[in-house]
């Protein structure tokens, strides 16, 4: 349960329900998620919108923008995340457990070479942005556009976000999970 309360969706404006269908998936994903988000008018409405619309052109295949959510969720234990996310990557051919081994990419049986440069650059991203060398970039521009680059930069970064919006909210973590003082 969120440290904060989850306005019911049949409160919202609706306008905003039909934003909350869309991007929950009539509240069957990321539900907490967005009710938590309409605290804050702003947040709520563009955020889902901005990840609607960019998921709708579709400008970097999906699978690695999956791998991409995984990988960073992994790294800050955002195990919320990573449960929500691991199963759309089934659907890409990575299995659930493979997703949980995404981080040991270099011999991982289910990625191919453009899959392992993708975690490589969601690794450094989230790890050291400002050391990512300019080889990188070079093996990137070889499989990706500059506009496809900028866009995966971005989804990456904001699963930074996302992740620690819902671990400092508690947002889908198990009620009955023990935290530290």
């Amino acid at each position: 349960m969120p440290r904060v309360s989850e306005p019911d969706p049949s409160s919202f404006s609706p306008e905003l329900r039909q934003l909350f269908n869309a991007f929950t998936g009539n509240g069957a994903h990321f539900a907490d998620q967005f009710s938590v988000l309409s605290h804050v008018g702003p947040a709520v409405e563009h955020l889902p919108r901005m990840l609607l619309e960019l998921k709708a052109r579709n400008a970097v295949p999906f699978r690695y923008i999956e791998i991409s959510i995984v990988v960073v969720s992994l790294l800050n234990d955002c195990d919320y995340c990573v449960r929500s996310h691991a199963p759309r990557l089934a659907v890409e051919g990575v299995s659930e457990a493979g997703a949980r081994n995404l981080l040991d990419y270099a011999d991982h049986p289910e990625l191919d070479a453009v899959d392992k440069l993708v975690v490589e650059y969601a690794i450094a991203v989230t790890n050291a942005p400002q050391r990512i060398r300019d080889n990188v970039f070079e093996r990137l521009r070889e499989h990706f556009s500059e506009a496809q680059i900028v866009e995966l930069t971005l989804r990456i970064s904001l699963c930074g976000f996302f992740n620690r919006f819902n671990q400092a909210l508690q947002i889908g973590e198990d009620p009955t999970a023990v935290h530290p003082a």
